[in-house]
């Protein structure tokens, strides 16, 4: 993968570079430098990345250079070995350096893509005025991991990491699975609880299964992991907060690489998509649906209009919604996320009974997979549909489905 800048090794006056491969060598180059240099050599090299083997010596040195590569675009990654607690929010983990080079070179270039796909958008963004800016929020708001385990430890994993970031709870490597095709995800913890087998096997698909090679994934000590070709497989401490220290940095950047992918996307719509949930926007879904109903009256074919209702005001769990319909939703389907925090969706060429059939399967994935700001309160859509008459106007059908929906309520 070519790349501006060279890779730059932090020490404390040793010579660290020995310790990156020849692949990355091969990359581009590869300079060491002193922590008492640190600041001027990242500010003279503009790095593409930056490695500390040891932070031995650091002292506030990394929380210091955290915050310069922090401030830096495109995305800089910092990679740490073996980092301290509390660590800084950028420090990529690399533990047990000892277990092969190797998987320094993978954990590289998964970072260095992000690099790569944040220094587009930018491109792009810059050269359309126009087209929906980056956020700037903190990326963890929107993210969500897979917490997969059945032993003592889950429930303080699951309490310790849902105090930072969203959590899909599976006890069993089958509903696991189902979470995993249902929905986004920015990382998998597997906890205790799991024949040594069970594991391998799961790493195995995880491996194999390019929607899931690049994820942040979290296993129990005790294993011979380095074996699998997983970029971001991490150890994970026994201590449950020391867990989530380590591991929410690579989880930050799966889900800042997601927000990329979904910006991406909406410019390549046309800005008419929402980067912050796959769905049009609101204008652009009125523009859609009045198209569609000329469509359906000259065709004199079917449409039908669903109303999600969450309960929900809480921006985690209806962007997290919003998301899984975006993926769901049949291609010719179009939908948007309404100011009053319920989602409108329209079938297209389907009568009410078909969209009743849809709209079930819909809610049914929601409430099981639907992150809610409560965490002992599950997500259950209250659902109203109404289909197309022949004089209707997107401002008629609207206003005849909330008229339904408050009449349900």
């Amino acid at each position: 993968m070519s790349q501006q800048g060279p890779l730059i090794v932090v020490s404390h006056g040793e010579r660290q570079a020995s310790v990156v491969s020849r692949a990355s060598r091969s990359i581009f180059p590869v300079l060491d430098i002193d922590w008492s240099e640190a600041s001027r050599g990242i500010e003279r090299f503009q790095p593409a990345a930056v490695f500390v083997p040891t932070t031995e010596g650091a002292g506030v040195g990394l929380d210091r250079l955290a915050g310069q590569l922090a401030a830096m675009q495109p995305y800089v990654p910092l990679i740490v070995a073996d980092p301290p607690m509390p660590c800084p929010d950028n420090a990529l983990p690399f533990s047990s350096l000892n277990e092969g080079i190797d998987r320094f070179d993978r954990r590289l270039n998964a970072a260095l893509r992000v690099r790569t796909l944040h220094a587009t958008v930018l491109r792009r963004l810059a050269g359309n005025p126009a087209a929906p800016s980056l956020p700037d929020a903190d990326p963890i708001r929107d993210a969500t991991v897979l917490l997969i385990g059945r032993g003592a430890a889950y429930p303080t994993l699951s309490v310790a990491f849902g105090e930072r970031l969203g959590v899909v709870g599976a006890l069993s490597i089958e509903a696991a699975a189902k979470h995993l095709n249902a929905r986004d995800l920015d990382g998998v913890v597997i906890s205790e609880g799991f024949a040594r087998r069970v594991v391998d096997a799961l790493l195995t698909v995880l491996a194999e299964d390019t929607r899931f090679r690049n994820l942040p994934i979290a296993v129990p000590a005790g294993g011979p992991w380095a074996t699998y070709d997983l970029p971001n497989l991490e150890v994970m401490p026994s201590e449950p907060h020391h867990a989530v220290s380590t591991f929410l940095p690579l989880v930050r950047q799966h889900a800042f690489e997601a927000r990329l992918h979904r910006t991406l996307k909406s410019m390549d719509a046309g800005g008419l998509l929402d980067p912050r949930t796959g769905l049009l926007t609101g204008d652009a879904f009125h523009r859609e649906l009045n198209m569609a109903i000329r469509q359906t009256r000259s065709s004199g074919a079917s449409l039908s209009i669903a109303r999600f209702s969450l309960g929900q005001q809480h921006e985690r769990p209806l962007f997290d919604a919003a998301r899984i319909l975006s993926r769901l939703m049949r291609r010719m389907d179009f939908g948007t996320l309404e100011a009053d925090g319920s989602i409108v969706v329209v079938f297209a060429d389907a009568d009410l009974r078909n969209a009743q059939m849809i709209a079930r399967r819909l809610s049914s994935v929601m409430k099981h997979t639907t992150l809610s700001a409560k965490r002992t309160v599950r997500i259950d859509p209250q659902v109203t549909l109404t289909a197309s008459r022949f004089d209707d106007s997107a401002v008629s059908l609207l206003t005849r489905l909330s008229s339904e929906a408050r009449a349900a309520s």
